[in-house]
């Protein structure tokens, strides 16, 4: 994806949903996992769910909705075949 800048083509956050599911615990040294993937590939958007693992529970669980878009013209665009390619990959 492209850093943003005037004339690039890239994507930007149209909505952020967070649910805390249980409460987490610091412990030094602990690597938490998230886990990834795509729930919904639309014509210009994406939606992707994170979940946050702590003792396998999940303890957050976020839903991005992605707009693909165009700096220069200042809209959405639409996903480009090699974009759609991308994100199938990840799709579950």
């Amino acid at each position: 994806m492209t850093a943003g800048g005037p004339g690039d083509r890239g994507i930007i956050l149209a909505r952020l949903e967070v649910d805390y599911l249980r409460q987490l615990y610091y412990r030094t040294g602990e690597r938490l996992c998230v886990r990834s993937w795509v729930t919904r590939l639309g014509t210009k958007s994406l939606t992707v769910r994170q979940e946050l693992v702590q003792d396998d529970a999940v303890a957050i669980r976020a839903d991005v909705v992605l707009v693909l878009f165009d700096f220069a013209t200042d809209t959405s665009r639409a996903m480009t075949d090699g974009e759609r390619a991308h994100w199938t990959r990840f799709l579950r």
